[in-house]
């Protein structure tokens, strides 16, 4: 695919999607939800890792208020259901590990894009907004599932109705995302981090990933069950082979994410 208003790059095994579109803090519109559900699939199939990032000051400001004409004629039901939900499930449903590399503002649907990923990774100078009550709405790109399940519902429902600006440190802090990091270190940092998970166990990833979004809807009996038949296919797996091995051998293991 062509990409207009996201490009992919993959090297090492690391794919790295940037939304590039600097010029309107890189807007979700309907050309980009798009391409970064389609990249997102490209990914997968020939990287052990995602990296997604921003291009210029932003990481994503949210929806593209221009896109499509006036606010009145936006149809915002058909323009979730069609658009969004395709893109957040590629992110979600991802056969490899993602990693929100924010650089930036997040804002609204850009905010939620983030924690859509696995591990949100974000820059000191970097902040979080839930702005959809600013204009009379409430918030959507998975906003209402992921954030309660992140923060709890009493700052889920804060930031949902005051619509504050929540700090990269503060959403640390909150367990909002996994780490904020200087902005002098952020690049090198998101790169390590990157390099690690290419070259991990990818199907232990994988089943990880069941794992934790499994356990909360789960009983503790149903969670064991689901932990033993997912660490059952981690033991067949020959990453499994090569860490007992590099393990006994005194040796940093070489997965092949297999």
């Amino acid at each position: 695919m062509d990409y207009q208003a996201v490009t992919l790059t993959i090297r090492d095994a690391v794919a790295t999607l940037t939304l590039n579109r600097p010029a309107v803090m890189n807007a979700l519109n309907t050309q980009m939800r798009a391409e970064i559900a389609h990249a997102v699939k490209a990914a997968e199939k020939d990287a052990r890792v995602l990296v997604m990032t921003g291009a210029g000051k932003a990481f994503c400001s949210g929806q593209d208020l221009g896109d499509g004409g006036s606010a009145a004629s936006i149809d915002l039901e058909r323009t979730l259901r069609d658009e969004y939900v395709p893109m957040l499930k590629a992110i979600f449903d991802c056969r490899i590990p993602t990693i929100a590399a924010v650089n930036g503002a997040a804002a609204g649907a850009g905010a939620n894009l983030a924690l859509a990923c696995d591990v949100v990774i974000a820059t000191d100078s970097a902040y979080f907004v839930q702005a959809f009550t600013r204009i009379g709405l409430i918030p959507d790109a998975g906003g209402t599932y992921w954030l309660p399940r992140q923060v709890g519902a009493a700052k889920a429902m804060g930031a949902a109705l005051f619509a504050d600006k929540i700090t990269a440190q503060q959403a640390s802090d909150w367990g909002m995302i996994y780490e904020a990091i200087p902005d002098t270190d952020f690049a090198d940092h998101i790169a390590a981090r990157a390099a690690h998970l290419a070259q991990g166990p990818t199907v232990a990833y994988r089943q990880l990933k069941k794992a934790i979004r499994g356990s909360f809807e789960n009983t503790l009996d149903d969670q064991l069950a689901l932990e033993a038949r997912l660490q059952g296919r981690c033991g067949q797996t020959r990453d499994f082979q090569e860490g007992v091995v590099a393990f006994l051998e005194k040796r940093k293991p070489v997965y092949e994410g297999r």
